[in-house]
């Protein structure tokens, strides 16, 4: 597997969000998460297409946005032209999930889903190969600093077993409370994209050294 590190702004200062994706683009993350929230589906409010558009001119690399709202497909529109690489959304909130990935691929970005801790994997099994990116959720969605459910490692672990079942080429990503010592453990059950937001924004160390920490105890 091919590990990636996507540092997630929604434990960026909100104030100097420029600053942090040329941080964390200069510090080599492999993509930027971006989670968009309306205070529905999740208890928390963060931003949309406009500041997803003012950022995407100032790094090269992939902006993964997270849609955390509730009836996605009005939104994913402006969310594509505004330069989102891909647009995950969420099982819970797509009572035709299928047809939602495909109005994201028509619209040229990938497409990925996402699925609460309670949510169970089946609900995804026979759409597997119309995803790019499998997030699961390792904390219950909403804000940042939570702690990992390490329930979620059996999931992982799981999903793994359906992708390679099903031979096809999808990024399986966890999302919450990712640090140096959960994040081999997300490695070992099959993840192989880490959403880390606290541990890189907020930890003792910087964010450069941030992104080694996790790369070196994957790999040791």
């Amino acid at each position: 597997m091919n590990l990636k590190i996507s540092p997630s702004l929604l434990s960026a200062d909100f104030g100097n969000l420029e600053r942090a994706v040329r941080q964390v683009t200069a510090a080599g993350a492999d993509s930027i998460h971006l989670d968009i929230m309306d205070g529905r589906f999740v208890p928390n409010i963060t931003f949309g297409p406009g500041v997803v558009k003012s950022l995407r001119d100032k790094s090269g690399i992939p902006f993964i946005v997270h849609l955390m709202i509730e009836q996605p497909e009005n939104m994913i529109p402006q969310f594509v032209e505004a330069g989102s690489d891909v647009v995950v959304v969420h099982a819970e909130t797509c009572p035709h999930l299928h047809r939602t990935l495909q109005q994201v691929r028509e619209l040229g970005a990938g497409a990925g889903v996402a699925l609460n801790p309670s949510t169970p994997l089946c609900l995804i099994e026979n759409i597997i190969e119309d995803i790019d990116e499998l997030l699961i959720m390792t904390v219950n969605p909403g804000f940042g600093g939570q702690e990992f459910i390490p329930g979620m490692l059996r999931k992982i672990a799981d999903a793994r077993a359906l992708v390679s079942q099903a031979g096809c080429d999808v990024d399986i990503a966890v999302d919450g409370g990712i640090n140096q010592e959960t994040c081999k453990l997300v490695w070992a059950a099959g993840a192989n994209v880490l959403v880390a937001g606290s541990f890189v924004f907020d930890g003792p160390e910087s964010i450069e050294r941030a992104l080694i920490c996790l790369r070196e105890q994957c790999h040791e």
